[in-house]
């Protein structure tokens, strides 16, 4: 049985995380890419960009951190970057820091809206798009070796509890406003 459907809101399609939202028909628990992050160089935030292609067995083309491992696609939720954001203060002390917390700035690959990732586990699948991108969860927070600029801003940093780490297991392009949906 299907379940009823939900209005989620999504940013429009080739936006990127530029705040427009617009309103997808999705199921109820699914949710959508906010955000689609990449870095050339590790250690940086990664910028958003319109549309990736996920390689199976290696993770998005052209990001920094590609490669085979349990770790080539990261998630993370838009909610826990608005309650980073909170903690931290709001923009104006973010501005007087010099680093703005929004997506891409944890270093993950995918933001989602509206999906619970929380209650993820190993192991789950999670599908993107028509369904012909697949990803299997592999890991659930990291540690992090130091206090990234976040965390000395807000005493505190959502990715080493929150993050998700997935494998590609079908590739294929994605983009900004592709429902994510857990199976």
């Amino acid at each position: 049985m299907k379940a009823a459907a939900a209005r989620v809101p999504v940013p429009a399609r080739g936006s990127a995380s530029d705040g427009r939202a617009r309103v997808s028909r999705a199921r109820a628990g699914d949710g959508a890419i906010h955000s689609i992050n990449i870095s050339r160089k590790k250690g940086i935030p990664k910028t958003p960009v319109a549309s990736a292609e996920l390689v199976p067995g290696e993770g998005i083309r052209d990001d920094a951190h590609r490669g085979a491992g349990r770790r080539q696609v990261s998630l993370l939720m838009f909610e826990s970057i608005e309650e980073q954001r909170a903690l931290a203060g709001g923009a104006k002390r973010e501005r007087a820091a010099g680093i703005a917390i929004v997506p891409g700035v944890f270093a993950e690959n995918l933001t989602t809206r509206g999906i619970d990732l929380t209650g993820l586990r190993i192991g789950d699948k999670l599908i993107i798009g028509d369904g012909r991108v697949r990803l299997r969860v592999t890991q659930l927070g990291k540690e992090c070796p130091a206090p990234c600029a976040i965390f000395r801003l807000a005493g505190d940093c959502v990715m080493p509890r929150r993050g998700v780490f997935c494998e590609v297991l079908e590739g294929g392009r994605i983009r900004t406003g592709d429902r994510i949906e857990r199976r």
